[in-house]
């Protein structure tokens, strides 16, 4: 098992709870309050998940796995709202467009290991 700070994935992670942290800095209120505490949110759990898919194993793993890929498309979905709310710009929202896709990858690709190893 690695550490899990020290993986690819939660790299990207902390990278997308700091990003997002600083664009919602900035969004006006009424959607802010409610829409940005849920993307942080989101995005902390997700990294509780990936933890938690790291310190696992077999199916267990596969299943933590699956619910951070629920987590991310939340993330994203509510990005997209925001953009659309006009909370976000494009721009902001393409530079985290980015770390989800990469993240989605990643995280994709763990899955399909971990689902394929003897001990799934």
């Amino acid at each position: 098992m690695a550490i899990a700070k020290h993986l690819p994935i939660y790299k990207r992670l902390a990278e997308l709870a700091l990003l997002v942290s600083e664009l919602i800095a900035n969004w006006r209120r009424p959607f802010g309050f409610t829409l940005d505490q849920r993307v942080l949110n989101e995005c902390f759990d997700l990294s509780l998940l990936i933890f938690r898919a790291n310190s696992a194993s077999g199916q267990e793993r596969v299943g933590h796995i699956q619910q951070a890929l629920e987590k991310l498309q939340v993330i994203e979905l509510s990005l997209r709202l925001a953009v659309d709310l006009g909370v976000l710009s494009p721009k902001q929202h393409g530079r985290t467009v980015v770390l989800t896709d990469d993240i989605g990858r990643q995280a994709t690709g763990w899955k399909k290991n971990a689902a394929a190893s003897p001990e799934a």
